[in-house]
C-alpha cells in the first residue's frame, strides 16, 4: 500500500545520473494546481523550465500527461523528472527594504491567511527574468510558515489586495470560493479602481465578451475579444468623471488574464498608463502629470473564511503614485 507523501526514485540512464522521483499526494496537498505544486517544490527552478517539462510530458500524473492547471487530488502519483535545482545557499536574498515594505503592507492576517497590499512593480512570483517575487520574499520573511501559497495573482504593474494562504485548508477553501460568482454566494468579490481614457458611457454597466490569448510578433502574448474565447464578464460603475478621463470601479466576475484592461479597451475606453492596450499619446501626456504606470488598483476583497458565516472585507487605499496624478485632473462639470 502506498503511503501519503511516500517518495521513491528510479535511476535514469542519462549523463546526469540523477533520478526520477514519484510523489504520492496526501489530503493536505490536494486542490492545488500542478504548476503551483511544482513551483513550490522545485525551488530555484525557473518557471519556464517547469512549464516546459509539463508540456513535453516529462511530468506525469498517474502515468498520464496533464496540463499545468490540473488540480491534484489525494492519491495522485506525480512523476517528476530529474531537474537541477538551485544549490543550497545560492537562492537570491530579499532585501531588508523589501521585507520591511511587505511587513508594513499587511492589511489582514489570521491563522491561515495573509492579505497584502501589493506594491506596484513587484511580481507575485519569480521567473521570466524576475529573481524574487512577492511569494519568495514572504517565504524568507516567514521561514516557519511552511505552506505559504498564492491564492490568486495580480499583474506586476497592478497594486492592491492579494491573498496568500498560510494553510493548505485555507488555500483549498479560497480557491474553491474564487470559482463562485459572488461573495453573496460564498464566493470572493474582487473590486478594482481604474482610470480610463474618455467619458465612460452611463449605460455601460457590464462587458460580457469572450477573451482569447494570442501570440504576436516577437513572442509577445496579448488578449483579445474573440468569439471562440473563454466566457468573460466584468461589471463596471463610475466613481468620478474628469475632463478627458473617468475613474471607474471594475468587478471581474470571471478571472481571465488582462480581463479588465481588454474589456475596457473593447468598450472604447482603455486604461490610463496601459502600454499594451492603451493610447501611447495620451499615456505620454499623463506621464507629465506623474502617472508612471498602469492605473489599476485592487481596492478591496470580500470573502468568507473557512467555517465562518461572517463576510470579511479588506480594503487597500489608493497608493500615492495613483492618487497624486488623479488630483491633477480637472473634475467634469457635466
Amino acid at each position: 500500500m502506498m503511503r501519503a507523501m511516500k517518495e521513491y526514485a528510479e535511476k535514469q540512464n542519462g549523463e546526469s545520473g540523477e533520478a526520477v522521483s514519484f510523489v504520492s499526494i496526501d489530503t493536505d496537498q490536494a486542490g492545488q494546481r500542478l504548476d503551483n505544486f511544482l513551483i513550490a517544490r522545485l525551488k530555484g527552478v525557473p518557471r519556464s523550465k517547469i512549464y516546459n517539462v509539463i508540456r513535453k510530458g516529462e511530468v506525469r500524473v498517474n502515468k498520464g500527461r496533464v496540463k499545468p492547471e490540473y488540480k491534484i487530488t489525494a492519491g495522485d502519483v506525480i512523476r517528476i523528472p530529474p531537474i537541477r535545482t538551485a544549490e543550497a545557499g545560492t537562492e537570491a536574498k530579499a532585501s531588508f527594504q523589501m521585507m520591511s515594505l511587505l511587513d508594513r503592507s499587511i492589511l489582514f492576517e489570521d491563522e491561515g491567511l495573509l492579505v497584502i497590499n501589493k506594491p506596484p512593480g513587484l511580481a507575485v512570483h519569480g521567473g521570466s527574468g524576475v529573481t524574487l517575487g512577492l511569494i519568495e520574499t514572504l517565504r524568507q520573511m516567514r521561514p516557519e510558515a511552511r505552506h505559504l501559497e498564492l491564492v490568486h495573482r495580480l499583474d506586476r504593474d497592478t497594486s492592491g489586495c492579494i491573498m496568500v494562504a498560510k494553510k493548505r485548508s485555507y488555500l483549498r477553501h479560497l480557491q474553491a470560493a474564487l470559482r463562485e460568482k459572488s461573495a453573496g454566494q460564498g464566493g470572493i468579490l474582487k473590486v478594482y479602481q481604474a482610470l480610463v481614457l474618455g467619458d465612460w458611457p452611463k449605460r455601460c454597466h457590464q462587458i460580457n465578451a469572450p477573451l482569447m490569448k494570442f501570440e504576436v510578433a516577437g513572442g509577445e502574448r496579448v488578449v483579445k475579444v474573440h468569439p471562440e474565447g473563454k466566457p468573460s464578464l466584468t461589471q463596471f460603475s463610475v466613481l468620478q468623471r474628469f475632463e478627458g478621463f473617468t475613474l471607474i470601479e471594475a468587478r471581474p466576475i470571471t478571472g481571465r488574464t488582462h480581463q479588465i484592461r481588454v474589456h475596457a479597451q473593447y468598450a472604447g475606453h482603455s486604461l490610463a498608463g496601459d502600454g499594451k492596450y492603451g493610447d501611447d499619446e495620451l499615456n505620454e501626456s499623463l506621464r507629465d502629470k506623474g502617472l508612471k504606470r498602469l492605473f489599476l488598483h485592487a481596492s478591496s476583497l470580500s470573502f468568507y473564511l473557512p467555517e465562518s458565516d461572517q463576510l470579511t472585507r479588506v480594503d487597500a487605499p489608493l497608493p500615492p503614485d495613483l492618487a497624486e496624478p488623479l488630483m491633477k485632473l480637472i473634475p467634469s462639470v457635466k
